[in-house]
């Protein structure tokens, strides 16, 4: 007895699709109204004054073009990715460019993430026009409208905390993390199909969530804390569904597949 084919993924095209779609859903018509209702709370608590949302549709015009055109990628170190030994070593403090540095408090949190997130659109958007333009063979329709959806749930959750920031006085982070990056371009240009790009966006996703689990202890304010306990689930729903794509039951595990403790943070960005 022959099984049904299942392209280069772990699931069929019509699974992806409808996990896609029910993650699309629940970003906007959860995800969205819970962080613009946390920001709007945050904004008020510092006393910013101007429209929230108008920072936000200002930054992802100004600065989407930026990350998807990956000319923001001046960054130093490099610490353990998912146990990936990178052969960039730390050489002084992070990239000051792009308003990451000189903050402090639940602003240092909000750069930290906001950059995080222009990591991960710049991934996102790497991967993308690799597979449209054929440099991964095979790569199911499917899996490009779940990378769509991904990247641009992403610009959102960047949006949301560049929001705060500019409504604080400070710039937005138009660079992509500094850690991560030369770790990231590294494996990327090792990604070979859809299986290897499908691993590389697992890792950021993993380490993304990691990095709001412990970010979110250092958060005083509790409009922050919501904003960040809005978009941490989510990253942890798009790793859930690339386990699916890799045929692997969801959730941290080890290479044989042995279940870890529920979202670990050895992967965490601090």
């Amino acid at each position: 007895m022959r099984f049904p084919q299942r392209d280069t993924i772990g699931i069929s095209e019509a699974e992806l699709a409808s996990m896609t779609t029910d993650l699309d859903a629940m970003h906007h018509e959860v995800g969205m109204p819970a962080m613009n209702e946390a920001i709007d709370g945050w904004a008020d608590d510092i006393g910013a004054k101007g429209p929230r949302h108008h920072n936000r549709r200002t930054f992802l015009f100004r600065a989407g073009g930026v990350i998807a055109g990956g000319a923001a990628l001046l960054a130093v170190g490099a610490p353990e990715f998912a146990g990936v030994a990178s052969a960039v070593t730390a050489s002084g403090p992070p990239n000051s460019q792009g308003g990451i540095t000189g903050l402090t408090g639940d602003l240092a949190v909000a750069a930290l993430a906001a950059s995080l997130e222009n990591l991960a659109v710049y991934a996102y958007n790497a991967g993308i026009s690799a597979a449209t333009a054929g440099k991964l063979g095979t790569v199911p329709p499917a899996v490009v409208t779940f990378a769509t959806t991904v990247k641009s749930q992403h610009m959102d959750h960047a949006a949301a905390w560049n929001a705060i920031l500019t409504a604080s006085g400070k710039n937005a982070v138009t660079v992509t993390e500094p850690s991560l990056t030369p770790v990231v371009n590294q494996l990327f240009a090792k990604v070979t199909d859809v299986t290897g790009l499908a691993q590389l966006a697992l890792q950021l996703e993993n380490a993304a969530a990691q990095t709001y689990q412990v970010q979110s202890t250092k958060l005083k304010s509790k409009k922050a804390i919501a904003t960040s306990s809005s978009i941490q689930p989510v990253e942890m729903q798009h790793a859930a569904i690339l386990y699916f794509v890799l045929g692997q039951y969801p959730g941290v595990q080890t290479s044989s597949g042995a279940p870890i403790a529920f979202n670990p943070t050895s992967t965490a960005v601090s």
